[in-house]
């Protein structure tokens, strides 16, 4: 059947091959250890399931709730901000609760995108920084993921040559899935190119507290004259471990914020008020729960790296993120990533995720997630370290290594 139009813009899922074949091999009696999706893996902490259960008891908050968020909870998101980053945020007119911040950027790109509108997109990045805007009508533009020279370098370049000239630039640092940082110099000169072309910024920063160096991820709104061009998104999926919980923001310029508010309000009714009001508890309250998740994320990195390194698989260590982007050992790039992905699911029941599936310049990579104990993590080494060992006798009819893709 012929798709519709807007499906049809759609590249096709790469995550879904690997997502059946690991459902199929699970089905069969295989033990994978899924390093694929990042899916946190630790429990949320205690006094915000707390205050979940106390807030549910209440039948008056089994009602509608509001879709820009409730004011404790955006007083909070703006507390954080003041705390962690120095930045002042108006609660009613320059924060908006969202449904995670992937629901944050797919619905600020419908409501600022006009069809045909040049968005500037890191190449490899995570989906929804592309997916959401082209499903708005928008063409994307590429441009490297690593802050450089070489980011500058496609800026202007996009700028002299894109019809219409670029509507917004996306950054997200620390980086999905590359696990790049970005200091505050190189965000100083994002915002004065922004200001310069009157170009929107939209900062994903949705790992800002999982970093493990002892300088903390800044944010571009610490930069002077960011607010006028700069909207972030930020999660605490990954800060407090609430993935399922669907709850994130959008913070900053307040003509994009109150565009996005807009959109929301005929969309939804926000999330449910006792998350809502946990998620405010989790923002108010104690950090050790962050710092404590910060080092098992950290400890988790190491032996990664060390477990794989054993296996004779060299993994640059990341200096943030859940995640370790793992460049293809050389026998097995001619594969693609798509392939190799598949492989390793197959012959050493580990599941990562492949780096097409994050643009078409992540192909010579698959991206690790930390979300499985250390102990699983040393036995995915183990699992790997076979394999590596054994392909040459074991693949030669299975797959033609070292030929050309």
């Amino acid at each position: 059947m012929e798709e519709f139009h807007k499906t049809r813009r759609l590249p096709p899922y790469v995550f879904e091959e690997v997502n059946r074949l690991k459902a199929k091999a699970r089905a069969a009696g295989a033990d994978i250890i899924d390093l694929g999706m990042g899916n946190p893996d630790l429990p949320t902490p205690k006094h915000i399931v707390d205050k979940l259960t106390e807030v549910v008891q209440d039948p008056r908050s089994h009602r509608y709730s509001a879709s820009k968020g409730i004011q404790g909870l955006r007083k909070a998101q703006a507390a954080y901000y003041g705390r962690r980053f120095g930045v002042k945020l108006n609660p009613d007119t320059q924060v908006v609760a969202t449904l995670g911040s992937k629901e944050g950027f797919a619905n600020m790109a419908q409501a600022i995108t006009a069809p045909g509108d040049v968005v500037l997109s890191p190449n490899p990045s995570y989906p929804i920084h592309t997916f959401g805007f082209l499903m708005a009508g928008a063409a994307i533009r590429s441009i490297p993921a690593e802050p450089g020279p070489q980011f500058f370098h496609a800026l202007e370049r996009a700028v002299i040559h894109s019809v219409p000239k670029p509507l917004a630039v996306i950054l997200c640092y620390p980086a999905n899935p590359t696990a790049y940082c970005a200091d505050i110099e190189f965000y100083q000169d994002v915002v004065a190119f922004a200001r310069k072309h009157d170009i929107f910024i939209l900062s994903d920063l949705a790992y800002s507290e999982i970093y493990f160096g002892d300088t903390p991820p800044p944010s571009v709104l610490q930069v002077n004259g960011a607010m006028e061009v700069t909207a972030e998104f930020t999660s605490l999926s990954k800060t407090f471990s609430m993935p399922g919980w669907r709850m994130g923001f959008a913070v900053g310029n307040e003509r994009l914020i109150a565009a996005l508010a807009r959109v929301k309000s005929y969309l939804d009714y926000g999330a449910f008020t006792p998350i809502q009001v946990a998620a405010t508890a989790a923002l108010n309250g104690a950090e050790d729960c962050i710092v404590e998740t910060r080092e098992i994320y950290k400890k988790r990195r190491d032996v990664v790296v060390d477990a794989f390194g054993r296996a004779g698989w060299e993994i640059p260590a990341p200096e943030a993120s859940m995640f370790a982007w793992a460049p293809i050992p050389e026998k097995f790039r001619p594969l693609g990533s798509l392939e190799f992905s598949k492989l390793l699911l197959e012959k050493a029941e580990v599941a990562v995720a492949p780096g097409l599936g994050f643009g078409e310049y992540g192909d010579d990579y698959v991206r690790i997630g930390l979300v499985e104990n250390e102990q699983r993590l040393r036995q995915a080494g183990r699992n790997i370290r076979r394999f590596l060992e054994t392909a040459d006798e074991t693949l030669h009819n299975v797959v033609p290594l070292g030929t050309s893709r």
